[in-house]
């Protein structure tokens, strides 16, 4: 036989196998179906290897700081159901959420408390930074995320090396200060909440060409219409976690750091000797206290400043 005759040859066995292959093939496929053919439409559904989605069911008397959301407008309800959905389905985001929650609240509740701001607008930081030291990219920075210039004017104190943006309790008291000021401009803490997103003057600006001063009344930018309903969802799946899926225990959450406060009127030329003179180490002196900046703390004017070391062991 010559080369020719066993190509031929070869294909031909090729071509059989195929047809042999596919023939058993599709009689497995028809028991298959035949067997599925028998099961409820229920049944079958629950048989399928994909994870089960379902849509948020919408709570009735959804408010922040006391103030009601008008859940009977279609576009509110709709707009709150996207940040429902969004934040209860971003799993990673949101459960990290819950967990620094109890680290970082008890200190900012109690700052809101001292200073005559509905308990709400710890979630407002929540929504802002997720809780955590972040710069967005327009240099806005700390839990409370002030730009350089916001943050000076409403107290903190910002230079090369100290930015109490950092320092939650101090960021608190400026937030509350800019909360204040602009519940006072606008009349509701929903807007003030919302003068805080886009600022004062672009919202008075849209207050006066849309001759309204309601929220939710108002055709703002994508990021201001979200704003508001981003901080209630999260307080919703945060009050409510099981509710939403999350079932965390409290050995789950992370616990704040415990401390003691050591006051400073003078400057610290090296961070680490003093770290280690009250037995911890320079990394652990930065965690508690991300408002220093340098390696230095510089004190010409003999300011008082609070340090905080920490006092758990390894």
């Amino acid at each position: 036989m010559n080369k020719k005759s066993i190509g031929i040859g070869a294909i031909l066995l090729l071509i059989t196998s195929i047809l042999v292959y596919a023939t058993s093939k599709n009689s497995n496929i028809k028991k298959n179906i035949s067997e599925f053919s028998v099961l409820t439409e229920s049944e079958a559904i629950d048989s399928l290897p994909f994870e089960k989605v379902y849509p948020i069911r919408l709570p009735e008397g959804l408010n922040f700081c006391g103030e009601v959301v008008p859940m009977n407008d279609w576009d509110v309800r709709e707009r709150m159901e996207r940040e429902m959905l969004v934040n209860t389905y971003f799993h990673s985001s949101t459960i990290s959420a819950l967990k620094l929650g109890k680290r970082y609240f008890p200190e900012i509740e109690q700052v809101l408390k001292e200073q005559g701001v509905p308990d709400d607008f710890k979630y407002l930081a929540l929504a802002e930074s997720g809780l955590r030291n972040v710069t967005s990219p327009a240099h806005a920075e700390g839990i409370w995320q002030f730009l350089r210039s916001t943050g000076i004017n409403y107290g903190l104190e910002i230079n090369e090396s100290i930015d109490m943006r950092y320092d939650v309790r101090q960021a608190t008291i400026a937030a509350c200060k800019y909360l204040k000021e602009s519940k006072a401009k606008f009349g509701t803490w929903t807007m003030a909440a919302a003068s805080y997103n886009c600022g004062p003057a672009g919202l008075q600006s849209q207050v006066n060409f849309q001759q309204t001063s309601n929220y939710y009344d108002l055709y703002l930018n994508t990021e201001t219409s979200r704003y508001i309903f981003r901080i209630i969802a999260l307080k919703e799946v945060y009050e409510h976690p099981n509710k939403y899926g999350y079932m965390l225990e409290e050995q789950d959450l992370y616990q704040p750091i415990p401390y003691s406060v050591v006051t400073v009127d003078s400057s610290i030329t090296n961070l680490v000797s003093f770290a280690q003179m009250f037995g911890t180490s320079y990394k652990s002196l930065k965690l508690m206290n991300p408002w220093l900046q340098g390696k230095t703390l510089p004190n010409k004017y003999r300011k008082s400043y609070e340090i905080k070391i920490p006092n758990y062991k390894k």
